[in-house]
């Protein structure tokens, strides 16, 4: 497997997870969700609770899932090590967190649906998360939209100033970085037919029937998605879909999308620099929070983007109260 020895995260990160964590920091309400946040330390109950509750991965535990995951952080050049956990869950699900201590939680529904190299596939993207300092934002944007939604203004003092822009921003921003992960996964593999593979394997992968599955099809179904577009209220409809129309907004792009995204930059020149060993470096790194630079401009766009469509949403949602029923 291919190693990048001193990349920076700047090397792969999309453009798009970099406007979108601008706008996010400028939010209003951000500056204090994130006072809040350290005050509360929420990330140390959460990896006591992992001890506690889930398997510590290393050597003589899940050897095989471990070595693929050193080999990962090798690849990445992230330093220190980051923890690795799997836990007691059907769900297909991964994540990763933690600013002081990071570390990477695998359900054990995922390791019994995925091959050895769809697990690398993942533990890259996860990996990434904290390379490029996702980590810290993802637990504010958990505690803050926890906090809001159990709290509301009664404590915390963060009743008033948690809007549905700011949590619009963070779910907005949380879908971007996604983009910045599989980009590292494809890195990491060097394969691009598998990572695509292993985002159909999430879309509705099945142990039973996995014979069965085409990735050819997977990728025009992908393609008939995008074409949806031609049609300008389909763009509408996805857009809230995105967004809470149906009442739970999504932290992940579609993986049709995540496919177009990752399939262009896997043809792009950017793609074959990094390949070549051209890329931009930095000292080994793990949880940091990466400071970023982006035109004025382009964050008011977002922020009017998220207005407007918190204006659309409290319209829809209106139209659809029962008193508002023909």
């Amino acid at each position: 497997m291919p190693s990048y020895p001193g990349i920076s995260c700047e090397a792969f990160r999309h453009p798009l997870d970099r406007e979108a964590e601008q706008a996010l920091r400028n939010f209003p309400g951000f500056d204090l969700i994130a006072r809040r946040f350290v005050e509360f330390l929420y990330e140390r109950p959460q990896y006591i609770f992992l001890m506690g509750n889930s398997i510590q991965v290393g050597p003589r535990q899940y050897a095989s899932i471990y070595q693929i995951f050193r080999e990962c952080t090798r690849d990445l050049d992230i330093y220190p090590e980051p923890g690795l956990f799997v836990s007691q869950n059907p769900q297909v699900n991964s994540y990763a967190l933690g600013k002081e201590r990071p570390y990477v939680v695998l359900n054990a529904g995922l390791l019994d649906l995925m091959s050895a190299d769809e697990i690398r596939t993942v533990l890259a993207h996860e990996l990434a998360h904290i390379k490029c300092g996702h980590t810290i934002l993802l637990q504010m944007a958990i505690w803050a939209m926890n906090a809001a939604s159990i709290l509301g203004e009664m404590t915390f003092g963060i009743g008033n100033l948690v809007s549905s822009g700011l949590i619009f921003a963070f779910y907005e921003w949380r879908r971007k970085a996604e983009l910045t992960c599989d980009r590292a996964a494809l890195l990491v593999t060097d394969d691009l037919n598998l990572v695509m593979q292993t985002m159909m394997r999430l879309a509705g992968g099945s142990n039973q029937y996995a014979h069965e599955l085409n990735l050819k099809e997977f990728i025009r179904q992908s393609e008939e998605y995008h074409s949806l577009d031609l049609d300008g209220l389909n763009q509408v409809y996805k857009f809230l879909l995105y967004n809470g129309a149906q009442g739970a907004m999504l932290s992940h792009p579609f993986p049709v999308d995540r496919l177009k995204y990752l399939q262009e930059w896997a043809n792009s020149e950017e793609y074959r620099q990094i390949r070549q060993g051209n890329y931009r470096r930095s000292p080994a790194e793990g949880a940091v929070n990466v400071e970023v630079q982006t035109p004025k401009s382009e964050v008011d766009r977002l922020r009017q983007q998220i207005d407007e469509l918190q204006q659309e949403i409290n319209r829809i949602r209106t139209q659809q109260s029962p008193g508002n029923t023909p």
